[in-house]
Parts: C-alpha cells; structure tokens; sequence
C-alpha cells in the first residue's frame, strides 16, 4: 500500500488507496499503523469495505490507537446531507490534528478523486491558496479530484489564515 503525503500546517496529510485493495489487507493495516494517524478519514460505503476484505478496518484502527472517521461518498461522487452534517466536526479536528503536528490520513478506492477532494478541502480550510494546495497536491498524487463537482465541494471551504484562527478560538 502506497501513502502519498505531504506537509499541511504543521503535520502530515496523505492519501491512500483502500487498505486491502492489491489483496494484502493485514499488511495495508500493519503499514498504516506504523506510520501512526492520529485520524483516518475513511470515504468508502461498506459495500467497497467488504468487497476489499477491509470489513474489520474500523477494529483494527482503533485497536491500535487510531480515530477512524467514517464518512462514505459514492465513487466519483461529493459529500450527501449526512456527510455535510457531520464535516465541520471532523473538519475541526483534522485540522487541529495538522496544526498540532499530527498525521491525518484520508482514503477512498483508489485514493484519487473523494480523498483528493477532502485533501484539498482541508488543505485551503487551512488557508493554502487553492491552486497552489491543488499544485502540490497533484504533484504527489496527479489524479487528485477528478470531475469538477469534486472540485467544487473542495473550493467551497476556502478561508483566509486569519479566519481559520479567529474560528478556531471561538471553538
């Protein structure tokens, strides 16, 4: 399993493919828990957790001391009423977690287009301009986001460095 990171703040965010994807799921987890995640965001339905032998993922994460976030999109699709409801939340404490230098994981099925569109979602909440949050992005992962409704969802988040802290103290 490849992780493809890159520093956010002062912490690690990365991307990744499905643990079990290529087959080998106890040694997708035992990778992932050697690099250490403080959160692992997990945009997959159950549905693509089983069929990838990945169905005890949450177990084994919080097992071995890793938050798990569940919140599932349909491939090549962008975040439902459910998964906008729970963001800020998450949201918050990824970015918490980067600024604190923690490492935040985000996977899909492939770790291209949900996770690059949640990457880059953090990424300008954080401040980064977005085309240069996306240039460093894709220069680490160049399939990153792939239909513009994705694209869409990540730039909507976009703030300021003087407004993420200013939100941040009143939190």
């Amino acid at each position: 399993m490849i992780v493809y990171a890159l520093s956010v703040g002062e912490g690690i965010l990365a991307l990744s493919p499905i643990p079990g994807g290529d087959g080998d799921y106890a040694g997708d987890v035992q990778h992932l828990i050697e690099w250490k995640p403080a959160i692992v965001i997990s945009l997959v339905s159950e549905v693509e957790l089983v069929a990838a032998g990945a169905a005890g993922l949450w177990r084994d994460l919080v097992d071995a001391g890793c938050r798990l976030e569940h919140l599932p999109i349909h491939d090549f699709g962008v975040p439902d009423a459910e998964f906008e409801h729970a963001w800020p939340g998450v949201s918050v404490n990824a970015r918490r977690a980067l600024m604190g230098g923690g490492r935040i994981l985000v996977h899909c099925r492939g770790g291209c287009g949900r996770s690059g569109m949640v990457a880059l979602r953090l990424m300008t909440e954080l401040g980064e301009a977005p085309e240069d949050a996306l240039e460093r992005l894709r220069a680490i992962r160049p399939c990153a986001i792939e239909t513009p409704e994705q694209m869409a969802w990540a730039l909507a988040g976009k703030r300021s460095p003087a407004t993420f802290v200013r939100h941040e103290q009143r939190d």
